[in-house]
């Protein structure tokens, strides 16, 4: 774990098992509790043979039976094609997003997440080279994950074991869980150069009303991920009236941060959206020259790899 210092300017080098040494009294550690799907899904078009794989990214539906999705081949697939991913699981496409998106409406035989988790596989980032096993069951997920509804891991809590939650709460930092489902808001790429242009597709979030009350009365809020800050600070620029519905909120720097005063992270792809946040967060020219040392020192990048606390 790379600790940088913001007001200090420096950094060090640590392992992330001495994150409860940076936690004090009065902390609250605020984790995203969304739950990965098996949202990578095969099948084919109906009357054809023709291989289909679809990305299942945010539901769009109270019954979640619509969804928004990503979808191949996209040339094919137009709006009135019908899929077939299993004997229990069917779709039609009824409309298409901004950036070559499907909307796809579901039908089912029985409970829509029990056919999604017979017929889907765990969507791990493209750029690991294989299929995904059993053991990404629970390597791509969160120790504290509970609420299903996204499509990658919120990648800074995958460092986390329960033994080391026990020991920040010993440190004497309250936990509080919310809830950002991961969709195309947090991994796409960045479409424009003008960055005031950016605009992020919407993820839907939730806080409870005990975890609000945690991270607004806390003397620090130490949030885990982007995902958290994203959504602390979606609610506080809402004046905590808000504390379920969509945030498309795009953190970048000149940003003023309403009330996440550290976080933890990991490394990001270079032109991301993630990058650009922690970027705001830290400054830009320190956090550069943070990830240049963690390039230099061996540093691993990425979903599964290493973390930075930023205080």
């Amino acid at each position: 774990m790379l600790v940088v210092h913001r007001r200090e300017g420096r950094w060090e080098d640590r392992a992330f098992r001495d994150l409860p040494q940076f936690l004090h009294p009065g902390d609250c550690l605020t984790l995203n509790d969304s739950k990965v799907l098996p949202a990578r899904l095969f099948g084919h078009r109906q009357g054809f043979s023709g291989h289909v794989e679809v990305l299942l990214v945010s539901a769009r539906s109270d019954d979640h039976l619509t969804w928004l999705a990503l979808a191949r081949p996209g040339r094919k697939l137009r709006t009135g094609e019908r899929l077939v991913f299993s004997d229990k699981l069917r779709a039609e496409i009824i409309g298409r997003g901004q950036y070559g998106e499907r909307l796809m409406r579901f039908t089912c035989k029985g409970d829509f997440y029990e056919a999604i988790a017979e017929a889907g596989h765990m969507p791990l980032p493209p750029y690991i080279h294989r299929g995904d096993t059993d053991e990404d069951q629970a390597r791509y997920q969160t120790v504290y994950a509970r609420e299903p509804g996204s499509a990658a891991a919120p990648t800074a809590g995958l460092h986390f074991t329960r033994g080391l939650l026990s020991e920040c709460e010993a440190a004497g930092a309250v936990i509080a869980r919310v809830t950002l489902h991961v969709g195309l808001g947090t991994f796409q790429p960045l479409h424009t150069r003008v960055i005031e242009e950016v605009k992020l597709h919407e993820e839907r979030y939730f806080i409870g009303p005990e975890a609000a009350a945690s991270i607004r009365d806390a003397k620090r809020v130490i949030a885990v991920g982007t995902t958290s800050v994203r959504t602390v600070e979606t609610a506080a620029a809402r004046n905590w009236t808000q504390l379920e519905g969509e945030t498309g909120l795009f953190i970048y720097p000149g940003y003023e941060f309403r009330r996440v005063n550290a976080m933890v992270t990991n490394f990001h792809l270079p032109e991301s959206s993630l990058l650009v946040l922690v970027c705001a967060f830290g400054g830009k020219d320190l956090i550069l020259e943070a990830y240049r040392h963690a390039v230099e020192s061996g540093y691993r990048f990425y979903s599964y790899g290493d973390a930075m606390l930023i205080v």
